[in-house]
């Protein structure tokens, strides 16, 4: 993997180079195998937080962990363009539009011991920015290649604090276009809902249902490209221990193993539809 600056890695965007790299930074990994029609995104897999924020934040490690989406990069690395945040949404919200993404509170916790100065909260803004010079380039290549494109917007949820029953996965479609494509959302909610995950644990899927979609990040490349889908989704945290952090691995795989066979298959739907 290289390290490139965002220059560098917008400049291979550009010229419609593979490659893989990770920011200068470490804030973000990009690889592109080659320029498909889909991008699969993991924004909130990362877990880096800079070490000056360490002393002065409330939340502990694992309480950060418990609001990230850890493994949802780990279930869709092996499709051929992924873009992924490296550092903790706790740092900045690449979700959040930036005059949101630093939070003051998280959860109903009180996240600061005291109030950040804007330098130190510059250092965090300035990677939510490049990380969206980069989304944009690349969205404006893939739209010059094809007549449509689709993002897997991939993000997991801690089912364990909801009062009722969930599904495993939900599908948030409240911001895109449900006229011209709501047919294509229903067929990709249809499709998780067949997956066969191990230890008993049932697939199930549903729109809407614990989230609509709301995140900056469908927003962003849905009001800026208007012809790339983006599918807002999210599984419930059926792959891990939510209170001990334990990962179970042959479920994180499985998952992983069977996104390789309908992410494409969707992506290919999606191309025929439109």
């Amino acid at each position: 993997m290289l390290k490139l600056t965002v220059a560098e890695i917008i400049a291979k965007i550009q010229k419609g180079e593979v490659f893989e790299a990770v920011s200068a930074d470490y804030s973000f990994s990009i690889k592109i195998e080659s320029y498909v029609n889909y991008v699969c995104g993991a924004v909130h897999d990362g877990h880096q937080f800079r070490k000056s924020l360490w002393e002065v934040c409330w939340h502990s490690e694992y309480e950060r962990w418990y609001e990230e989406d850890p493994c949802t990069l780990q279930m869709v690395q092996s499709h051929p363009i992924v873009i992924a945040g490296r550092d903790s949404r706790f740092e900045y919200d690449l979700n959040r539009a930036e005059d949101t993404a630093i939070y003051t509170d998280a959860w109903g916790k009180e996240l600061w011991k005291f109030p950040l100065d804007q330098e130190t909260k510059e250092v965090g803004l300035k990677k939510h920015r490049d990380f969206y010079k980069v989304v944009g380039a690349l969205m404006q290549k893939l739209e010059s290649l094809h007549e449509n494109v689709v993002v897997f917007d991939m993000h997991s949820y801690n089912w364990k604090r909801w009062e009722r029953e969930v599904p495993t996965w939900n599908l948030g479609t409240a911001n895109i276009d449900a006229d011209r494509f709501g047919t294509i959302a229903k067929s990709w909610s249809d499709k998780l809902g067949t997956m066969q995950l191990p230890n008993g644990i049932k697939s199930t899927s549903a729109i809407n249902d614990t989230f609509q979609g709301n995140g900056y990040f469908l927003k962003y490349i849905t009001q800026n490209f208007k012809n790339t889908l983006v599918l807002a989704t999210e599984i419930a945290k059926v792959y891990c221990d939510e209170y001990t952090g334990v990962i179970y691995p042959e479920v994180v795989a499985a998952v992983a193993a069977q996104l390789t066979e309908l992410i494409p298959l969707q992506a290919t739907e999606f191309e025929k539809s439109v």
